[in-house]
C-alpha cells in the first residue's frame, strides 16, 4: 500500500516537472486569463452625461482599453486629448455664457454698439456736423430701416450744427444737408423728428422736414436758421470765387424755398429772418412752424390752465396805457 502510494506520488511529481507538462499548463493559464479579461469589463464610476470629454474617455476605456494603456511616452498633445479628432483646449464665450448664469437679467450675448442698439429701436441719431461720413451713415440707416419695414415710423433725433461748426466755420458742403433731406423725402416711412440740443442751418431744415404733426423739440433745445457760407477761398482766383459765390446764392434760395414749404411761411418772411442768424427756442420754433409740439411732460396742460397776461393785469388792478 505504501509502496504503490509512493510510486504514484513520484510519477505524478515527475509528470508535473516534465517540460511538456509545464508548457501545456502555462498556455492553459494564459488562455484562461485572456478569456477572463475579455468577458469582464472594468467598472466605471458615474459620469456627467453632459460632459463630452468624459463620455468619450469612458467609451474608449470600456471598449478598447489598450488605447489608454499603450500610450506613447513623448506626446505633443496633452494627456487624453489626442482621442479627439480636433481637441478644444478652451470653451468658447458663447458656451460659457450658456452654461454659467449668475443673474437672470444678464445678457445672453455681448451687447452691440450703441448706434446698432438705437437702430434696433428704429432710432437714427444725428449728433455731429454734416460731413460726408455722417451723411453716409445717416442715409444708410434710413434706407436700412425702410428695407426692414416700410410701414413703421422712423425716429430721427437731431443735435447738429449743420454744415458749419459752432463758431461758423464751414466743415461740409451744403449738398450734405440736401442729400439727407432728399433721402427723407423719398422714404415710404413716416419720419418723426426730435430736436435735442441744437438744430442749426441744414439741421433745422431736417427738423422741419419731418412728418406733419410729428415734429418735436425738447424744452431747452435751440434752433437756428442762417444763410449758407462761402468756404475758405484764400487760394482761389477771382473768377473761381465768383463761381463759388453764385453757387452759395443758389443754395440759399433752395434752402429758403424748402424752409418756407415746411414752416408754411412766405418766402419773403424766411428771407427776412435769414439775413442774420435767427435763433429760436422751443416756443419760438413752434410759433415759426419748425416743430409741432414741445416734449415737456405736462407742459401743455400747465400752459392751458395759466391765465393770459390781460387777466393777471386786471386782477392786479393795472390798466394799460392805451386804455387810459
Amino acid at each position: 500500500m505504501s509502496l504503490s502510494l509512493g510510486l504514484s506520488m513520484a510519477s505524478s511529481t515527475i509528470h508535473c516537472c516534465s517540460p511538456t507538462s509545464s508548457s501545456t499548463s502555462s498556455s492553459y493559464r494564459r488562455t484562461t486569463v485572456a478569456a477572463t479579461n475579455s468577458s469582464i469589463k472594468p467598472r466605471l464610476p458615474p459620469l456627467n452625461p453632459k460632459d463630452p470629454f468624459l463620455s468619450k474617455l469612458a467609451s474608449i476605456a470600456s471598449n478598447s482599453p489598450e488605447n489608454l494603456l499603450n500610450r506613447p511616452v513623448n506626446s505633443d498633445t496633452p494627456p487624453y486629448l489626442d482621442l479627439f479628432d480636433s481637441p478644444t483646449l478652451m470653451a468658447t464665450p458663447a458656451t460659457v455664457e450658456r452654461s454659467v448664469s449668475y443673474n437672470e437679467h444678464r445678457p445672453r450675448r455681448p451687447p452691440p454698439d450703441l448706434p446698432s442698439l438705437l437702430l434696433h429701436g428704429r432710432i437714427v441719431y444725428l449728433g455731429m456736423p454734416l460731413v460726408p461720413a455722417v451723411t453716409e451713415l445717416v442715409i444708410a440707416e434710413l434706407m436700412y430701416l425702410q428695407w426692414m419695414d416700410p410701414k413703421e415710423p422712423i425716429y430721427l433725433y437731431i443735435n447738429s450744427t449743420g454744415t458749419t461748426r459752432d463758431d461758423g466755420e464751414s466743415v461740409g458742403m451744403e449738398t450734405e444737408g440736401f442729400a439727407i433731406y432728399d433721402a427723407m423725402m423719398q422714404l415710404k416711412n413716416e419720419i418723426h423728428t426730435v430736436g435735442v440740443g441744437a438744430a442749426i442751418g441744414h439741421a433745422c431744415l431736417l427738423l422741419a422736414a419731418g412728418a406733419k404733426g410729428k415734429r418735436f423739440m425738447m424744452p431747452h433745445a435751440k434752433a437756428m436758421i442762417q444763410q449758407p457760407r462761402v468756404p475758405s477761398s484764400g487760394l482761389m482766383t477771382g473768377s473761381d470765387v465768383l463761381i463759388r459765390a453764385k453757387e452759395v446764392i443758389i443754395n440759399k434760395d433752395t434752402l429758403v424755398e424748402l424752409l418756407s414749404k415746411h414752416t408754411e411761411n412766405s418766402v419773403e418772411t424766411v428771407t427776412q429772418v435769414m439775413r442774420r442768424p435767427f435763433y429760436m427756442d422751443s416756443t419760438k420754433a413752434k410759433e415759426f412752424g419748425v416743430i409741432d409740439k414741445i416734449l415737456w411732460r405736462g407742459q401743455e396742460k400747465i400752459m392751458a390752465d395759466a391765465a393770459p397776461p390781460e387777466a393777471w393785469d386786471k386782477g392786479a388792478g393795472i390798466k394799460s396805457l392805451d386804455a387810459m
